[in-house]
């Protein structure tokens, strides 16, 4: 079988998953550089929940042992989902998306991945994240910096990071596959933030450290990441629902992909906000400027001011429709004029992964209706 007929088998394969292949086209290159044609030809048909190995044996034809020794280099590679359930050995194909983030967690340089980089960059532009255009929930939600609350007592569970900390029993962090894959790529400028702070939990984070592709980190160091995070202006984005979580990435403005869809591919949204909002009490402020500099959604403003008590005569200004309630602003603000509020209206994030995933089909295949009828 000639090489683009195998590649083609597992691009129409890969489009049978909940992302399916956006832009098909340019996802070619991409796959093409991250599996080997043995590789696509041997995932075409592969299930994308957990199976068991000797049920996959008898589907590929092969001995059970030689199917682990495979499937067990692809998993170091991110391409498969490996883990035991009931002291059963499972595999299942990740998908599109998942897989884009497999390859950055380990921040491997080698040359294979720098082969990856370029084409994965393309397509993170040119239609990898199509399909979030018109989903009203995102894959992350911003999970805003605890100490910038004015209020505590008011905070939901979900949006609570130290009651977040204290369900988890497993820490793993990895390299953020946002900014690794733009770093690996010489066409790209290299990204001013940390990038190792992505963490990850519980049964994530066994599949991330069984398989190379992060390290297991305590409590205490998740807590000094997220702190870290916090003094650079990254912003906490949580797994998009109240059970079940089990990530929260550090997210910066210049490489995070839900950054990207707002500020260059326009979208109506970047993470899915907080239920919080910046209030700014323009008597303190000093208008020195910072919390514009760390606003990831550009919400902030300087402008002449009849309440600002500065001598320049100016204050920060927000525009409420643009804040996604990170608190990053808040977190160095100087004159302490700026603090998280919950909003007027609470909004409901999805209970479990499954009320998620329901949410995204629908809002996708409405989109998809609405364009067919125009």
């Amino acid at each position: 079988m000639e090489t683009e007929d195998v590649y083609s088998r597992f691009v129409k394969w890969l489009k049978q998953s909940w992302y399916g292949v956006p832009q098909p086209e340019e996802a070619l290159p991409l796959i093409r550089a991250r599996y080997t044609e043995e590789e696509a030809a041997l995932l075409t048909g592969m299930p994308f929940a957990p199976q068991p190995l000797e049920e996959l044996a008898v589907q590929k034809k092969m001995a059970p042992d030689r199917l682990q020794e495979i499937l067990d280099h692809m998993a170091q590679k991110g391409l498969v989902y490996r883990d035991e359930k009931n002291e059963v050995l499972r595999y299942a194909l990740n998908d599109i998306f998942f897989g884009m983030r497999t390859f950055g967690w380990p921040g491997r340089t080698d040359e294979a991945s720098r082969n990856v980089a370029p084409p994965a960059n393309r397509y993170w532009e040119h239609g990898f994240l199509d399909p979030w255009k018109p989903a009203r929930e995102k894959g992350l939600r911003v999970l805003p910096i605890q100490e910038t609350i004015e209020d505590t007592r008011s905070v939901l569970p979900y949006e609570d990071v130290v009651r977040l900390l204290d369900s988890f029993e497993y820490f793993v962090v990895t390299v953020c596959p946002c900014k690794h894959i733009k770093n690996l790529d010489p066409k790209e400028p290299n990204c001013p933030y940390p990038a190792e702070v992505c963490l990850h939990f519980d049964k994530l984070g066994h599949y991330i450290v069984d398989n190379g592709l992060g390290r297991e980190i305590t409590r205490q160091e998740a807590e000094e990441i997220l702190k870290k995070s916090a003094e650079a202006g990254l912003v906490h984005g949580v797994s998009n629902q109240q059970e079940g979580i089990d990530t929260i990435c550090n997210c910066d403005p210049c490489c995070c992909m839900w950054f990207t869809a707002f500020h260059k591919l326009k979208h109506d949204r970047s993470l899915t906000p907080s239920n919080y909002r910046v209030h700014t009490n323009p008597e303190m402020c000093l208008g020195c400027g910072l919390c514009v500099k760390r606003c990831p959604m550009k919400a902030l403003r300087l402008e002449k001011h009849t309440d600002a008590k500065n001598k320049k005569g100016i204050a920060a200004v927000l525009d409420p429709e643009m804040c996604i309630g990170c608190g990053v602003c808040v977190y160095k603000c100087k004159s302490q004029s700026l603090k998280l509020e919950q909003r007027e209206v609470v909004h409901e994030v999805p209970r479990t992964g499954r009320d998620f995933a329901k949410q995204f089909m629908m809002d996708h295949q409405a989109a998809q209706a609405g364009a067919k009828r125009k």
